[in-house]
């Protein structure tokens, strides 16, 4: 990133090999559209060209990124004024099972689809705090830079945000027939 502030664009390539599938992990949850998400990450790479002369060598790479992920990302939600929806959860890249019994397969593909919608119900700066803590696994020190606040109040919200999670899930087991 140093070499693009410093005037090297064909480095920019370089960083978005580097980082256009994780920012597209990040925006397919947050989303739940792929379309709009490949939109967001092209979003996220003009403005690392346009902004590159903000970045400073503090911290690392991935927190700037994810910042201006966050910005492009509130930006796409405020034009729509629309919440992100539940999808379908083949489309966000799970790990298959490979169980070999298909009962047991479908119950983790229920299982799946539940926890997809509980994360889909919470409010949206928790689904996104969960979604960079743990599913582009960014540090609480990163988190704590990205939210303007201490990594006390970071791992707080995580904590509140995993059992809303849980609780919103337990619920959405309950509600369906077994």
């Amino acid at each position: 990133m140093i070499a693009v502030r410093a005037g090297e664009i064909d480095k920019l390539g370089e960083l978005f090999e580097r980082h256009h599938r994780p920012l597209y992990g990040f925006f397919v949850r947050h989303t739940g559209d792929r379309t709009t998400s490949e939109d967001l990450v092209q979003l996220v790479f003009y403005r690392i060209l346009k902004y590159r002369h903000t970045y400073r060598d503090e911290g690392k790479f991935s927190a700037w990124i994810y910042h201006l992920a966050r910005k492009v990302a509130a930006d796409h939600f405020r034009r729509r004024s629309t919440a992100p929806v539940a999808t379908d959860p083949d489309d966000l890249h799970a790990v298959p099972d490979h169980a070999p019994h298909a009962a047991e397969r479908a119950a983790a593909a229920d299982d799946t689809a539940r926890l997809h919608a509980a994360l889909a119900a919470l409010d949206p700066e928790q689904r996104e705090l969960l979604v960079l803590a743990r599913f582009q696994r960014l540090k609480h020190e990163e988190l704590a830079r990205l939210f303007d606040t201490s990594v006390g109040a970071v791992k707080v919200r995580v904590h509140r945000a995993l059992k809303n999670l849980r609780d919103v899930y337990f619920k959405l087991s309950h509600e369906q027939p077994a």
